[in-house]
Parts: structure tokens; sequence; C-alpha cells
């Protein structure tokens, strides 16, 4: 059976911006899950890309090169991460600008998608049914 996978914004950052340690951990992962099912970016992700990719269009190519689809975000996604966002902030939880993780996680809770990412912990608190590939559980 295959599975999709929503892409969040730090693992393509590794591959698509400056070298850094977890570089060649991201690739690897990203090509692991291309391997077992379809891509995902959604409409958040792909705002966050904005600053490292230099036009629209070259974001665009670069998505097609890895075939990824993109969807957008379903109604009940964005519900559901308003609520768990609420109960971040009232359990004392002081990033501000958090609600783009939550908005990511609920996507892929709601369609039934992986999620590779770097981030694990807040997801994993927050929508613990996801099924999250990161570092931590993918070494």
């Amino acid at each position: 059976m295959k599975i999709s996978t929503l892409i969040d914004t730090n693992i393509l950052i590794d591959v698509w911006g400056p070298a850094g340690p977890l570089t060649g951990w991201s690739s690897s992962a990203i090509a692991s899950c291309r391997c077992e099912g379809g891509l995902v970016l959604n409409t958040i992700v792909w705002s966050e890309l904005a600053p490292l990719i230099r036009t629209e269009a070259a974001l665009r190519k670069a998505a097609d090169m890895l075939a990824m689809e993109r969807e957008f975000l379903p109604w009940d996604a964005a519900f559901l991460a308003g609520v768990a966002h609420s109960r971040y902030r009232r359990a004392g939880g002081v990033r501000e600008r958090t609600l783009p993780d939550f908005l990511i996680g609920a996507h892929a809770s709601v369609a039934g998608h992986r999620l590779l990412t770097r981030d694990a912990a807040r997801y994993r608190n927050y929508f613990p049914n996801l099924d999250i590939i990161s570092p931590e559980t993918h070494p």
C-alpha cells in the first residue's frame, strides 16, 4: 500500500538551503518517502519556503523535480489546528509564531498523510495519532 507524506518546511530548507548537519538525513528521508508513496506540500509550507527560493517559478520547478503534489489546507484541518494551538497556549506555550506548525500537523492528520519533519516533539504532543518520520524515529 502506498502512503503519502506531507513534507515539513524544515526538511526542504535542509535540502534546498545551505548545507547543514541534517542535509544528508533530510535528502535520504525524502527519497525513502518518495519510494513508498507520494510527497505532498501544502500552502503553509509553500509560503514558508518563499524567502528561501528566489521566485515562485523556481519553487514550482524544485517541487516538480520531486514530483510533489500541492494540496490546499482542508477546512477541518484549520479547525483542528486552531484547537491544538489554543491548547498549546493555555498550557504555557510561549512561541508566538507556532500556528503554521499546527496547521501543517493538522493537515497531515486530517488527510491521512505521514509527516516528515525535524520537529517531532510538538507534533507528537498535539497530534498523537500522526505517523511522524523524524531523525529521532528513523535515524
